[in-house]
């Protein structure tokens, strides 16, 4: 058996660097999470035939816009994620797409439905788990990535986070 031979460079061996996994390293470290949901509010209560409205908090963890690089071998890749869309599954076998945040619900509005995001129950949750629907928000990231002074090399994928909550559904009833 040959023992081992030792050598000496004057520079080190090319290193291959591959600027989509520095750009999901980025992304790590922007401890992405799923929607902030404000509305539906879980101690919420809300009625079959009443528009909701459906909305999320904008922080950079949220929603974004958030930005991060990372870097190797003298190669820096800076990646900005945004949500680019909330499908919300509203566990009466329905579900929503919103391309935007949604829109806060102000009292003056009345019962209108939301003009970004929303949707009108049909039946009571009472036949439920627990009484409540369950809501999930699933976020979609897009990921777009650029490598620093790399001759326009750049890129673009997507990351999937997800909210869950549950929604209380009641009727009005009129008693004469």
């Amino acid at each position: 058996m040959t023992p081992p031979q030792i050598f000496w460079a004057a520079a080190a061996p090319a290193v291959n660097v591959d600027p989509e996994q520095l750009a999901r390293e980025a992304v790590d470290r922007m401890l992405l999470t799923g929607p902030s949901i404000v509305s539906p509010r879980p101690a919420g209560k809300y009625t079959v035939g009443v528009p909701m409205w459906m909305w999320v908090n904008q922080t950079p963890t949220t929603y974004g816009p958030n930005t991060a690089s990372a870097g190797l071998a003298g190669v820096t890749v800076t990646a900005t994620a945004k949500v680019s869309k909330i499908v919300w599954k509203l566990g009466d076998g329905e579900s929503v797409t919103c391309n935007g945040p949604g829109t806060r619900y102000e009292a003056s509005v009345g019962k209108q439905e939301s003009p970004t995001c929303g949707h009108t129950y049909t039946r009571t949750s009472a036949s439920q788990s627990g009484g409540k629907y369950a809501v999930t928000a699933t976020a979609t990231w897009t990921v777009d990535w650029q490598v620093a002074g790399g001759g326009g090399q750049t890129g673009q994928f997507t990351e999937v986070r997800q909210s869950q909550m549950q929604v209380a559904i009641g009727e009005v009833q009129v008693v004469g």
